[in-house]
């Protein structure tokens, strides 16, 4: 069970990436995925999430309007459009993977993922 995130690099403000998660070892489409990032010298924040059928996304404020995030289950893909960087977007970015209980997630609590990526950086500067 392993989630490989990809798509971070070096972008001027202003900019745009796409990150990408993808589950291998396992069917992604049991599972809820959320973004999270964490800057240097801060907290891990919760970016993004959907549940595992596409239909429910949340944004954090911070990066409502500019980010999306969406999925294909064909290609057990999960990705994180972010347009319009910010320098404070600098940071890097995880996925982690969670299975509802209940048919409900948990998406804000760290504890309540069954896998996380490794991580992939994002840098945006000038």
């Amino acid at each position: 069970v392993q989630l490989q995130a990809s798509g971070g690099g070096l972008v001027q403000p202003g900019g745009s990436l796409t990150l990408s998660c993808v589950a291998s070892g396992f069917a992604l489409n049991y599972y809820g995925i959320g973004w999270f990032r964490q800057a240097p010298g801060k907290g891990r924040e919760l970016v993004s999430c959907i549940d595992k059928n596409g239909g429910v996304t949340n944004y954090a404020d911070s990066v409502k309007g500019r980010f999306t995030i969406s999925r294909d289950n064909a290609w057990n893909t999960v990705y994180l459009r972010m347009n319009s960087l910010k320098p404070e977007d600098t940071a890097i970015y995880y996925c982690a993977a969670q299975v509802p209980i209940g048919g409900g997630y948990n998406f804000w609590r760290g504890d309540r993922y069954d896998s996380w990526g490794q991580g992939t950086e994002v840098t945006v500067s000038s």
